[in-house]
C-alpha cells in the first residue's frame, strides 16, 4: 500500500530528525568536538540501514536513536566507546533468554517513570545549553526561542488529542498517504520545534549586522573546518580501518 509507505517514510524523516538532535548531545556529553557533517551522514545512514533490516524481518517497530541513552551519558559522564560495545553485547545475548525479558518487563512503572526524569532532564538541557553561545538578551532571539517552544509543545498535542477523541487526524483529505504524511510529520515535537526554530533563525532579521552575534556564529566559525582538529579523528574514527569507507571528517 503506497499510503502506509509513505507514512513510514514521514516516520523515518521524523526519527532523522530527533536523532540528530541526539547526536549532538552525545558529542556534547561526551566532551568531544562538534560533529563534522559525515559523520552525522554516517549515523543516519546506518540508522536508515537498521529501519530496511527492520522492515525485511518483520519487526514491529523501526530503528532510531536511543534518546534515553544520551541522558544516561550526561548521568554517568562516561562516554567510552567500548562501554557501550559491551552494553551491546549484553543486550543481545538477554534477548536470547525469555527469563530476562520476563524480569526487565516486570519492573514497576512508577520506577521506569523516576528513571526517565532523571535521564530526560540530561538530554533537554543538552539542547537548552547551546543557547549560551547566542545572544539571550536579544528580543529576536527571545522571541524564536518562545515561539518555538511553544508551538513544539502545542502543534503536536493539538494533533494527539484531536486523533485519540476523532480517531482520525486534523489533515483528513481524501488521499490517505498525505494524511498520513501530516499527521505524522506535525505529531513529534522535536520536529516542529526545531522546524519552527530552524525558518525563523533563517528568515528574520537575518542581514542584520548584529544578528549574525545574536545567533552565536562568531562560536561556530572556528569549527568551520573539522580537519584543523586532530582531535576529530580521535573521537570519530572507526575500528578495523573502516575510515577507508566511513571518514570522520
Amino acid at each position: 500500500d503506497a499510503g502506509e509507505a509513505f507514512a513510514m517514510m514521514a516516520a523515518s524523516f521524523v526519527a532523522l530528525v530527533e536523532s540528530t538532535g541526539a547526536f549532538i548531545a552525545v558529542s556534547r556529553y561526551a566532551s568531544a568536538t562538534p560533529c563534522p557533517p559525515s559523520v552525522m551522514s554516517r549515523g543516519i545512514g546506518w540508522q536508515g540501514v537498521g529501519i530496511l533490516l527492520g522492515g525485511l524481518f518483520g519487526t514491529a517497530n523501526g530503528s532510531s536513536v536511543s534518546v534515553e541513552n544520551a541522558g544516561l551519558l550526561g548521568l554517568t559522564r562516561v562516554g567510552s566507546r567500548r562501554v557501550v560495545q559491551i552494553s551491546a553485547g549484553f543486550m543481545i545475548f538477554f534477548s536470547i533468554l525469555g527469563k530476562f525479558g520476563a524480569v526487565f518487563a516486570s519492573i514497576p512503572g512508577p520506577i521506569i517513570a523516576a528513571i526517565y526524569c532523571l535521564l530526560f532532564a540530561y538530554v533537554g538541557m543538552a539542547g537548552v545549553g547551546f543557547l549560551q553561545f547566542c545572544n539571550l538578551n536579544s528580543f529576536r532571539t527571545k522571541f524564536i526561542v518562545g515561539f518555538s517552544v511553544f508551538m513544539g509543545l502545542s502543534v503536536p498535542q493539538y494533533f494527539n488529542e484531536y486523533t485519540s477523541v476523532a480517531g482520525y487526524g486534523p489533515v483528513h483529505t481524501h488521499a490517505r498517504w498525505f494524511n498520513d504524511m501530516i499527521n505524522v510529520v506535525f505529531s513529534s515535537k522535536a520536529f516542529v520545534g526545531g522546524a519552527v526554530a530552524y525558518l525563523l533563525d533563517n528568515t528574520l532579521q537575518r542581514h542584520d549586522s548584529t544578528a549574525r552575534k545574536d545567533r552565536g556564529h562568531h562560536f561556530w566559525d572556528r569549527f568551520r573546518s573539522f580537519r584543523t582538529d586532530p582531535r576529530s579523528e580521535e573521537f570519530y574514527s572507526l575500528p578495523f580501518n573502516l575510515n577507508k569507507f566511513f571518514p570522520s571528517f
